[in-house]
């Protein structure tokens, strides 16, 4: 859990007991796809949104300034309905350090396009993890959840399992809603089945696979490259017990949506021998971007 995390930031910076929140969220809200209204309800929502997001408190830990998680929330408003009602997709990103370097590996990098809403000017943004109260906040929120647990996982296996839990909550209250991208029968890529799969039988070989590679892969490679480099492979390999359990995985899709140039940059390094054997891989368990990971063998 931040145990691990911890040990790190007091290694590397002098630290101080504080009760700072655990995100450091940008927040941006784009309108230009929406003419003729007032474009100042906007600008609340950003205040409003970046508030909700980064006030908050998610966890029961403590965190320094300096060890908040680092993420993006990009939402952009593709229609305005009626006053107050909008379509739109929403982006998120987060990020981790890695250890004694000054690089930040990408955990999340999801456009969700399935993302109505309903906001005022002097609305109050409230959630509750016992009652659905808005899909705006639910939606928030579920990011926040989704967010913690994968910066949790890359520091011990299984670490972000109480905040899976607390985001398929949030989906479980969802259910009555009007809204769409909470259930299971609606798509296989919404954010029913985001958190859904991460708590399968099936899917614990990725969640450690999430561990080997950035606590055992790339933390080390400060200090040893090809050993760092050795794990990330293995890990990589483990990953291919999920194509082959499901070869159209939502949680692989995202996984490469994330790590995709941050693979190519680290295998044009590599051996030949090695090279040739990630591309191959890669192109198997990551048939979209096939024609990227080509570019390793140019190098």
């Amino acid at each position: 859990m931040k145990f691990l995390k911890s040990i790190f930031i007091v290694f590397v910076f002098s630290v101080h007991i504080s009760s700072a929140q655990e995100l450091n969220c940008n927040v941006q809200v784009n309108s230009t796809q929406v003419t003729g209204s007032d474009k100042s309800v906007f600008d609340v929502m950003q205040k409003s949104i970046f508030e909700f997001m980064n006030n908050r408190k998610w966890t029961n830990h403590v965190y320094q300034p300096n060890e908040r998680i680092e993420c993006t929330i990009l939402i952009n408003i593709t229609e305005q309905k009626s006053v107050g009602s909008y379509s739109a997709t929403i982006q998120v990103q987060s990020r981790r350090p890695i250890f004694n370097t000054s690089y930040f590996s990408t955990l999340i990098n999801h456009i969700d396009r399935d993302f109505d809403f309903n906001f005022n000017e002097f609305d109050q943004l409230d959630y509750s993890e016992t009652t659905f109260i808005s899909n705006l906040t639910s939606v928030l929120s579920f990011y926040a959840y989704m967010i913690l647990a994968l910066d949790y996982e890359s520091y011990e296996k299984e670490g972000g399992s109480a905040y899976f839990t607390k985001a398929q909550t949030i989906v479980a209250n969802a259910q009555g809603s009007s809204f769409s991208g909470w259930k299971a029968f609606e798509d296989t890529k919404n954010r029913y089945w985001m958190v859904e799969n991460y708590l399968k039988p099936n899917y614990k070989v990725m969640r450690e696979s999430l561990y080997d590679y950035h606590r055992l892969g790339f933390d080390v490679m400060a200090a040893d490259v090809t050993k760092g480099r050795t794990v990330i492979v293995n890990s990589l390999k483990s990953l291919e017990s999920v194509y082959d359990y499901d070869r159209n995985s939502f949680q692989l899709q995202m996984f490469f949506n994330a790590k995709k140039d941050e693979l190519i940059e680290l295998f044009k390094e590599a051996p030949s021998s090695e090279k040739n054997e990630m591309v191959q891989l890669l192109k198997k368990i990551n048939p979209a971007n096939s024609s990227d990971y080509e570019t390793i063998l140019k190098n």
